[in-house]
């Protein structure tokens, strides 16, 4: 098991497929010109298998694929049937855009619930935050997951004066259909133009839901990210991820493996371990982990307090969000 010397046991990995995406986020990417990581410097299919089976081995449960988008991938599918085959769960991160050429391997493979990053209703809008006209595609994608009783989580991040005003049209879609929204908090990253001003906080989106609904608190399960809630008589839930206003280090099972193979033991960690030249080297990696888990600091990286309104975002030593993977 890995344990951290918070005695955290750290059973989930997130893995970064790839650092490219077939959209163009503000808050995910650098507003410069970007070059993403060259094909040769990425974890190739049977690398990051082996990555993989190595933390399975290490007492890791669930495993969860990002990006950048890792279905633009061109071995997503055999990367997907390959990590199918270990005792873990098995989901991803998406931005939707093609989960209707992958439905079919999603099935194959098991996996039973995906997240969906999908930050406006409105197609005029979606275009201005993606830069794709890609909204309708996007959106029928996450009915079509539902029609293949593929569980849908809808990944909305929640900021002032940009989709603050579309909180409750969101918590309305939950009514006839069983997606679960989940509103997270605005997280700075390198090139993403984070301000204290824009984050919308857990007891705002809160206060803005109770305006028009009824809710009720939902139970929180073990390692839990999301506060859950549910409007009685809707037929899906809605959640907040509270990074920000309300930071749930203590009970944190994560580990990330970026696309270039760098081992993070925090979102927010300005450390990384080199797993993959250390692989391609012939070294044993477990020992890299185990070290990687016992430096985690007790919150936020070490880099900054729950105090985020006196941040100063540009002194966060961290990559761009897109090249860390969700």
């Amino acid at each position: 098991m890995l344990i951290d010397q918070f005695n955290r046991v750290h059973d989930y990995l997130r893995i970064s497929l790839t650092d490219n995406c077939n959209f163009r986020c503000f808050y995910c990417m650098p507003e410069e010109e970007y070059e993403f990581t060259p094909a040769s410097k990425l974890m190739q299919a049977n690398e990051i298998e082996a990555i993989a089976k190595t933390f399975v081995g290490l007492g890791v449960k669930k495993i969860r694929l990002t990006g950048g988008e890792p279905l633009v991938r061109k071995d997503a599918a055999e990367i997907i049937h390959a990590l199918s085959k270990l005792p873990v769960t098995l989901t991803m991160t998406t931005n939707g855009a093609r989960l209707h050429e992958f439905i079919p391997t999603l099935k194959q493979a098991g996996v039973t619930s995906l997240n969906v990053s999908l930050d406006t209703l409105q197609a005029d809008k979606f275009q201005l935050i993606t830069r794709r006209d890609q909204f309708q595609r996007v959106y029928d994608n996450i009915h079509l997951l539902l029609e293949n009783d593929i569980r849908a989580k809808v990944n909305v991040v929640a900021m002032k004066e940009f989709n603050d005003q579309e909180i409750n049209d969101f918590v309305r879609w939950t009514k006839d259909v069983p997606v679960h929204v989940r509103f997270i908090e605005f997280m700075p990253f390198q090139g993403n133009k984070w301000t204290s001003n824009k984050v919308l906080t857990w007891q705002q989106i809160l206060q803005i839901v109770e305006a028009e609904f009824s809710f009720l608190p939902l139970k929180d399960e073990l390692n839990e990210t999301a506060k859950k809630y549910i409007v009685p008589g809707h037929a899906g839930t809605f959640a907040v991820i509270s990074t920000m206003s309300a930071p749930f280090c203590g009970t944190c099972n994560r580990m990330r493996l970026t696309a270039d193979g760098k081992m993070k033991n925090c979102l927010f960690s300005k450390e990384e371990t080199d797993l993959l030249t250390a692989l391609r080297n012939g070294q044993d990696i477990i020992p890299l982990i185990s070290q990687s888990i016992h430096a985690k600091a007790k919150e936020l990286g070490g880099q900054f307090s729950a105090d985020f309104e006196h941040i100063e975002a540009s002194a966060i030593q961290n990559r761009s969000m897109i090249t860390i993977g969700g």
